[in-house]
């Protein structure tokens, strides 16, 4: 016997038998899940706008685009200076994406989005600054309430997104936008 087949045969005398997944009954706190999120998104570098709605965020892009920077954007009434490209490399100068994103959670300030409405999956991380619009009745308090009101079907993409992108890896000194977005800034609508 090989010493690979007798490491085998130990471990499967070793084995544990299967367990039922635990029953994870967790009430969630349903308390100001807006200034939850905020407090939680604020902690993971990202900013809310609460009041600002559409109109508040097409003067920012107005603005933007006043400035000569690049601006696309999927959102239905928002308007940018760039059109959808057809391949994903024709967004590697785009300075600011705007995107809708699908729910949002408080207990940790992510917000869910997946390619129906991205254009390009890598849209959210190419791009130098993210604006994401969530509607406000589209905030759950917690990671459970998300997971039952998402889904994907085959050949689809999602993800969370909680903040700007983020490492500590240099020296132990967190860097803001060392693989993606550099900022992030969400419309509640």
């Amino acid at each position: 016997m090989s010493s690979k087949q007798s490491i085998l045969q130990a471990l499967k005398t070793v084995a544990v038998e299967p367990q039922a997944m635990p029953n994870i009954d967790v009430s969630p706190r349903l308390d100001d899940v807006i200034g939850q999120f905020e407090t939680n998104l604020a902690t993971v570098a990202g900013t809310l706008h609460r009041r600002a709605g559409l109109e508040g965020l097409q003067a920012k892009v107005d603005e933007l685009i006043t400035q000569g920077l690049q601006v696309i954007s999927t959102v239905d009434g928002i308007k940018g200076n760039r059109a959808v490209p057809d391949t994903a490399h024709e967004l590697k100068d785009i300075d600011y994406a705007v995107i809708p994103g699908d729910l949002a959670v408080a207990e940790n300030g992510a917000i869910w989005v997946n390619n129906q409405n991205l254009g390009h999956r890598v849209t959210p991380f190419i791009c130098e600054n993210l604006f994401l619009v969530v509607e406000a009745d589209k905030v759950v308090a917690n990671m459970h309430q998300a997971i039952k009101k998402i889904g994907l079907d085959a050949g689809e993409f999602g993800v969370f997104i909680a903040g700007p992108s983020k490492t500590a890896d240099i020296e132990q000194a967190l860097v803001v936008g060392a693989h993606g977005a550099c900022s992030l800034n969400v419309y509640l609508v």
